[in-house]
């Protein structure tokens, strides 16, 4: 499996919102994410910055990329625009982050 790493931005006040809208994730969303390869994604937050860290281990032949031409993603990004830091086309603003170290 691949690992892959990044970081979003959270705007003041969404800590909470955030939170419930994750934790009553979309079926077809967490099936898109599937479908694609994704597994094992887990999203951290930073309290004092508000920036959150993403996790996620790739299947090796994975269509991750092609995620935002998809219409539920772009849905999703829609739902959640207001709460976090975000393009023109409501697709989070994310950082790439780089391993530094891993322990399996």
């Amino acid at each position: 499996m691949l690992r892959a790493g990044f970081a979003m931005k959270l705007l003041p006040g969404n800590v909470d919102e955030y939170k419930r809208r994750h934790d009553e994730i979309w079926p077809e969303l967490v099936e898109e994410l599937e479908k694609a390869g994704v597994r094992d994604y887990v999203i951290y937050l930073d309290p004092e910055s508000l920036t959150l860290y993403a996790s996620q281990k790739l299947t090796e032949h994975n269509r991750a990329e092609f995620l935002p031409e998809t219409a539920v993603v772009k849905k999703w990004w829609a739902y959640m625009v207001d709460l976090m830091e975000t393009n023109e086309d409501n697709s989070p603003v994310v950082r790439d982050l780089t391993e530094m170290f891993y322990l399996d």
